[in-house]
């Protein structure tokens, strides 16, 4: 049985051939799963394709390749996701749509938020208004108002972009990788609580303003969406800017040669929605898929410099030889210089910092505006309007014509001597006014409405002199009309002047007799709490004009002086949120026997002073004499007190607002107008900044002599940290701190004083220009920190025991974090009864520490100078310190470096925290003028004398500023920078030190 079993296996299999031809089965199964790998390949490739954007980098698609802050947020993974996703409809795209994006204007909803606007019941789809805007850069001078622009960005080159946006209040820009709405991301935005804002064309105010570099190509066509938010206060405006990442490039508003519409709804109803596109911007994030939790200031964000101490030094022996060597005699050190006491303060200056280290407060910017340079006042009357420059819009061709032809014609007849004509008043030929009808009122009517929606573009200030006498004669006749109207009905805003204007004057001169009804003046929109005062007064007229051969000619002339008068009344005023254009409403008499009594009937509108202008004032007399004793309306006595009044509502003229308003920029330098001088006037504004254009060509120039010293050996990684010390006359030291790489592949860290002297230039001036002189970087012989350096922390305290234990705890964490075994932490205690601080030491984890008591009532400078003999290295550091305080981690690594014994001493500004405050909540201000915080060597502190313990005793306040004036006597500099996260806790001075207690009754 079993071999027929292998019979019918070899005759079904023949193993023989198949053992000649087993290397080719062999290749053929090799063959195919190849092809199977392959197949794998390009699905696996497809996919990738799929999920990478062909403008962005695939580093920066993965969300753990970026930092925390910038991580990519953006589409409702949530319930309501997959609905407004699904029901998406493209739009084609059409190149005529080139030149303008989409606008969506979201009125009436206060707050000053992107999550607030998402918040209304109508947003995205049903908007107040859509229509579009030329460039993105906006300001429609408006309030409580939320824009929504979208549509298409067209590179104009191939490169990597950086943008930038600013706005009043917060604002978001949205960029998809592709032409796709659904594919959007968060690259910029301004702020998150609605309390930040920026001045136009401020694009580095805070860290999410810019972005990080994104590659986009010229050919294609990406989806953006800008989203903006404006409440009730300051100057709104949001505009979005990019340039090329490359050196000098700066940052350009994106203009209407680089975007088009989504698509064209002009044409389109209100409630046809269905292509307005539904976004990751236009809908609030779930839970899961917010953005981290952003700081609440800048400063509290990741920076090198806060853990520069991790980074290993580079060995001094690599420095040698890179730079040739120079003596530094700094023109600034006033050593030997008689000071008055407290003089020293204005021999202090500060030094520029790169990169931003955003030491600036911004996030208490809110109320205190010192940093713009500009009057409080002025601010919040004016805003930021000097810092752009509005667009004229744009009209019809034959309007334009029309307004040139205009112009030209009262420019020939002002040369020809001529007299202009009476705009706004009755001519005096005219003996009785031509009756138009029904018609022409309406069309007169109409002509206002019209008028008064003007953009305020179009409106600009009549000039005339102060001095003439057709306008004194018209306050003095309005002074004694106000207190005539006082008389009849007296109230708290009685004796305000009347506003009469001359439109009313002009439809009194050309209104039909038959037709005179009185009408009330439009009010101006008031506030809510504001009354309206209305007095009654009449306003005669003469039986009439005489009337014109040619009506149509007549109604033109009317027509174009009503809206030259109004233009020129209007133009030029700075019409704010809130107000409303007044209407011009006229008053018709008509003269009729019988009449005994006047009724006065004209409206009084605060906070204005109008100028009855173009009637004469003789005339206007004549005109009152002969209407005295006569009915006004030919009502007779037959109505309630001989009076009637025109019930018909007078017409509402809302403001025009013009969404689409662009504007340009001024360029303005917030940083250049500062100067190294202690602004004493400003505590918010934090570290000057030195611009990439000062910093990277120095730091291009020394690598090159570091690759030519060591043959390449080191690689530039990044820039940490660079400070410069500004000397106009000898040259500007600058201090360099540098990540490197070796040949190992090992990151080092440069810090390293160098000095770029100036020198005459050696080339002859042959032009008309000055030569600029010579830079030399040198490396100054004896000024260098020394990185083993012992920094000695000194505070003086009594019965002070939960700051006390804080301080412990602070050191303890302190040492834990860099392993730093160079410093040690000197308290003097003057026999505090409610804490055993040596017992507390002890059981501490610290390395080093030591223990004074001290006897007596507490004194801040004798207690220091304690601490200070206790030292026996003179070469180390003391850091003259304080309680209260908050430590950042590389506050020994901070003084250290900042310390150069016989050269400079370090004097790092706090930050007073607000009471209620806290380090992550870091509310306050940067205690500009106070240096009881010095960190100097022990060798320059005795040769300045150290602490004055003669004239400070029982009191503390001053012997910093009187220990500075000595310092910098004996001709050491005092380095003064902003120091990170370095913060000072509120607290009042009830029970400390030497303060009693004052008891009640006593």
């Amino acid at each position: 049985m079993t071999g027929k079993l292998v019979n019918m296996f070899t005759s079904f299999f023949p193993l023989k051939k198949l053992r000649r031809s087993g290397k080719y089965l062999l290749f053929i199964a090799l063959l195919m799963l190849g092809a199977f790998a392959f197949y794998h390949e390009l699905v696996a490739a497809n996919n990738t394709r799929r999920s990478t954007k062909p403008g962005f980098t695939a580093a920066e698609n993965r969300p753990e390749g970026r930092p925390a802050q910038e991580r990519v947020v953006g589409g409702d993974k949530g319930k309501g996701f997959e609905g407004w996703r699904s029901s998406f409809t493209p739009q084609l795209w059409r190149p005529e749509f080139k030149g303008e994006a989409n606008l969506h204007v979201f009125e009436d909803w206060c707050g000053s938020s992107t999550a607030q606007l998402r918040q209304n019941l109508h947003y995205p789809l049903y908007p107040h208004s859509r229509t579009t805007v030329k460039k993105l850069a906006i300001s429609p001078r408006w309030t409580n108002y939320g824009l929504r622009i979208f549509g298409y960005l067209h590179p104009y080159a191939n490169g990597e972009f950086v943008f930038a946006v600013s706005s009043d209040d917060n604002s978001e820009f949205w960029l998809s990788w592709d032409d796709s709405p659904l594919n959007l991301q968060l690259l910029v935005w301004i702020g998150k609580t609605g309390t930040e804002w920026s001045a136009p064309g401020e694009f580095e105010k805070y860290a999410s303003q810019t972005s990080r570099p994104v590659r986009l190509l010229f050919q294609r066509r990406y989806f953006f969406e800008i989203v903006h938010k404006q409440n009730d206060r300051g100057t709104d405006h949001v505009e979005l800017a990019w340039r090329l990442n490359q050196e000098g490039q700066r940052f350009t508003v994106v203009s209407s040669n680089d975007i088009s519409l989504y698509t064209n709804d002009s044409s389109l109803r209100m409630d046809d929605v269905a292509h307005i596109p539904q976004t990751a911007a236009s809908h609030a994030l779930s839970p899961s898929n917010r953005p981290v939790k952003q700081p609440v200031a800048d400063m509290l964000r990741d920076d090198p410099r806060d853990t520069l101490y991790q980074i290993p030094p580079l060995k001094r022996r690599y420095l040698n030889g890179v730079l040739p060597d120079c003596s530094y005699k700094p023109s600034y050190v006033i050593k030997g210089f008689p000071l008055m006491r407290y003089q020293g303060l204005q021999f202090v200056h500060m030094s520029y910092i790169y990169p931003n280290d955003y030491t600036r407060l911004t996030h208490m910017e809110t109320h205190n505006t010192c940093f713009y340079h500009d009057n409080p006042t002025y601010l919040k009357r004016i805003g930021f309007s000097r810092y752009m420059r509005m667009d004229e819009p744009t009209r019809p061709e034959g309007e334009e014509i029309q307004r040139d032809v205009d112009i030209l014609w009262r420019r020939n007849v002002v040369q020809r001597g001529e007299a202009l004509p009476n705009v706004g008043g009755a001519r005096e030929k005219d003996n009785a006014p031509s009756d138009y009808g029904d018609d022409f009122d309406d069309y007169t009517q109409r002509r206002q409405r019209k008028l008064f929606s003007l953009p305020r573009a179009d409106r600009a200030p009549t000039p005339r002199k102060p001095s003439d006498p057709h306008i004194n004669r018209k306050r003095r006749r309005t002074r004694r009309e106000t207190k005539a109207s006082a008389v009849l009905d007296p109230g708290p805003r009685a004796h305000r002047p009347i506003n009469t204007t001359s439109t009313e004057k002009l439809r009194s001169a050309d209104s039909p007799a038959e037709q005179h009804r009185p009408t009330r003046t439009q009010m101006e929109k008031y506030k809510p709490g504001q009354h309206k005062q209305v007095v009654h007064k009449l306003v005669r007229r003469p039986a009439g004009a005489k009337q014109s051969k040619d009506r149509k000619t007549q109604q033109l002339k009317l027509a174009k002086s009503l809206h030259q008068t109004t233009v020129a009344q209007n133009r030029g005023q700075d019409l704010k949120a809130g107000n409303v254009f007044q209407a011009q409403a006229q008053i018709k008499s008509h003269r009729q026997p019988g009449d005994e009594e006047r009724v006065h009937s004209v409206t009084v509108v605060p906070e204005m002073n109008g100028l009855v202008e173009g009637i004469d004032e003789e005339e206007e007399r004549r005109w009152e004499r002969a209407a005295e004793g006569r009915d006004l309306w030919g009502l007779g006595r037959d109505s309630e007190e001989g009076q009637s009044y025109d019930s018909t509502f007078p017409p509402v003229f809302d403001p025009e607002v013009n969404w689409a308003q662009t504007f340009q920029l001024t360029p303005v330098d917030l940083q250049a107008m500062r100067s190294d001088w202690i602004d004493l006037r400003c505590n918010v504004s934090g570290n000057l900044l030195l611009r990439a254009s000062g910093a990277m060509p120095l730091v291009k120039a020394f690598m090159d002599k570091l690759h030519t010293k060591h043959h390449g050996r080191f690689s530039l990684v990044r820039v940490l940290n660079i400070e410069r010390r500004v000397d106009g006359a000898q040259g500007s030291r600058y201090f360099l701190e540098l990540e490197l790489r070796d040949r190992n592949g090992q990151h080092v860290r440069l810090s390293h004083y160098i000095y770029a002297l100036i020198r005459p230039s050696r080339s002859r001036n042959r032009g008309l220009h000055p030569v600029s002189p010579e830079m030399l970087l040198c490396n100054p012989v004896g000024f260098q920190w020394n990185p083993t350096a012992t920094v000695h922390v000194i505070v003086p305290v009594k019965n002070q025991a939960r700051w006390v234990q804080q301080l412990i705890v602070d050191m303890e964490a302190l040492y834990q974090s860099t392993g730093d075994p160079n410093f040690n932490l000197i308290i003097t205690d003057y026999n505090s009864t409610d804490m055993d601080i040596e017992k507390a030491l002890t059981a501490s984890k610290l390395h080093r520490f030591q223990y004074l008591k001290l006897n007596g009532n507490f004194e801040r400078s004798a207690g220091l100078q304690a601490g200070i003999d206790l030292i026996t290295d003179e070469h180390s550091i003391v850091f003259l310190c304080d309680l209260h305080l908050h430590f950042p981690t590389s506050i020994i690594d901070s003084v250290r470096k900042h310390c150069v014994e016989g050269y400079m001493a370090f004097a790092p500004i706090v930050m007073r925290l607000d009471c209620g405050a806290t380090p992550r909540d870091p509310r306050g201000y940067w205690e500009v003028n106070g240096f009881g915080l010095l960190g100097i060597y022990k060798s320059d502190l005795e040769a300045a004398g150290g602490m004055n313990t003669q004239d400070f005793t029982d009191r503390w306040g001053g012997e910093d500023w009187e220990l500075l004036d000595r310092v910098l006597q004996s001709g050491l500099e005092v380095e003064r920078i902003y120091l990170r996260n370095f913060c000072h806790f509120y607290h009042s001075k009830r029970g400390m030190w030497n303060r009693r207690t004052q008891h009640s009754g006593t």
